[in-house]
């Protein structure tokens, strides 16, 4: 109020002094224009406008401080009433503050009480329903594993069982063979005095064969099973092979045909003869191994059929070992030929090859069933840990939830802290985080 009133007697000043002001321009216009005759007049009237414009001024000016005055009084009271009014309108404004502030204070922490114990009840609950779970994955897991290993369990038992079945009757073919074997030894010592000598009985040409193929027949029978040979095939040309190997690829088949080259062997070694005999003999018997392995290259040794070789079975380790030690051509022929020369003792370590094979490949076909049930095996393993690892997410957002409500109760109660000290700040409070609890059904 003071400085309004101030402002006006300053207003009023300003205009007094702008009239005094175009007073005086138009004196001054006047006295340029009058004559110089005119002067005393002018001079004793503007003597007379400056005593009453000091005297209009000196009172006004009286006027406004007797105004001020009266105006400061008439302030001073009203201000001085408007803070008492104000004073007591501020402490019943306190007073009901702080009532509403306790009341409010009273209403969250029982509020926040509730959600507490709600949200550990749904975390317990979301817990227990995952604990439930996990449980129940891991059983189903395990009567699976248990199933599988028994099935896995249950096949192996059987290609045991059926491999010792096999060897058993192995074994016993073998046993009644040698029984037979004994008793036609018996047989032969028996009637050795009424029967020629093996030397007479293998002095013919199919005799020798039959024997041939008889032994062959014994040692494939003896180590090989049956479904991986055949005796007595007879190929897509025609011709007839001793013995036909089954083996799987890139080998294939291979063709095995007995030879015994005997007469000439014995010729060249009778030292009865004379030396020109036993060289034509055994220039002979070279020329016989050659016919025998060209025989056998080109009969049994078929481009899509048979394997790139075929095998020519000597019954005699006598007449192998001859061959090998002291014919070297020959054997290096039969390799141009693409035939090998065997004889019983090395036939059965090829033979016992080829029945490494064959148990290879039975045992790779068991690997593979091996390997399908480990990948399945496998894949429910990788679905476990897919399961426990959203159950450890679960868990993990649960534990996250519940230290965000912690941080929201603390916040809240440092907040309350604040207004009980009279410590609100003039910006607005910054919201609360939001806490959102993920149910485990909506995850």
């Amino acid at each position: 109020m003071v400085e309004v009133i101030f402002a006006l007697l300053a207003v009023l000043a300003l205009i007094a002094l702008g009239v005094l002001g175009l007073r005086l321009m138009v004196l001054a216009r006047a006295v340029r224009d009058l004559p110089g005759q005119l002067g005393a007049v002018l001079e004793q009237n503007h003597r007379a406008m400056l005593v009453d414009l000091h005297d209009g001024l000196a009172k006004q000016a009286e006027r406004v401080g007797a105004a001020l005055a009266d105006t400061s009084d008439r302030l001073r009271e009203q201000t001085g009433r408007e803070l008492a009014q104000t004073r007591e309108a501020l402490q019943a404004l306190q007073t009901a503050l702080n009532g509403s502030l306790a009341q409010n204070r009273e209403a969250l922490q029982k509020i926040l009480a509730e959600e507490s114990r709600a949200e550990q009840e749904l975390i317990q609950n979301t817990m227990h329903r995952s604990t439930q779970q996990f449980t129940t994955s891991i059983e189903a897991l395990t009567r699976k594993i248990d199933e599988r290993l028994e099935q896995i369990s249950g096949r192996v038992s059987e290609r045991l069982d059926e491999g010792f079945r096999k060897t058993n009757e192995t074994f016993v073919n073998v046993m009644t063979r040698l029984a037979t074997i004994d008793e036609a030894q018996k047989k032969i010592e028996g009637l050795a005095s009424n029967v020629v000598s093996l030397q007479e009985l293998l002095g013919d040409k199919r005799a020798r064969g039959a024997f041939g193929e008889v032994q062959l027949e014994a040692l494939v029978r003896n180590v090989l099973p049956q479904s991986s040979y055949r005796m007595q095939h007879v190929l897509p040309n025609g011709m007839r092979v001793d013995c036909l190997l089954k083996l799987p690829e890139p080998t294939g088949s291979v063709c095995i045909d007995s030879k015994f080259p005997l007469e000439n062997y014995h010729r060249m070694l009778d030292s009865s003869l004379s030396e020109t005999e036993r060289a034509a003999a055994q220039r002979q018997f070279k020329a016989d191994l050659k016919k025998h392995i060209d025989d056998i290259g080109g009969k049994y040794i078929i481009s899509g059929v048979t394997s790139d070789g075929a095998v020519m079975f000597v019954p005699a380790e006598a007449v192998f070992a001859e061959i090998h030690a002291y014919h070297a051509d020959i054997v290096n022929y039969a390799l141009q030929r693409r035939v090998w020369i065997v004889s019983p003792t090395t036939l059965m370590a090829v033979l016992n090859t080829a029945r490494a094979v064959l148990k290879d490949v039975e045992t790779r076909k068991q690997i593979h069933i091996i390997k399908d049930e480990l990948g399945k095996l496998g894949k429910d393993f990788a679905r476990f840990d897919e399961r426990m690892r959203k159950l450890a997410d679960h868990v993990r957002q649960a534990h996250e939830d519940a230290e965000q409500v912690q941080i929201s109760s603390r916040k809240i109660s440092d907040r309350f802290a604040s207004i009980e000290r009279v410590e609100l700040d003039r910006d607005e409070p910054s919201p609360l985080p939001a806490v959102e609890i993920k149910d485990e059904n909506q995850a």
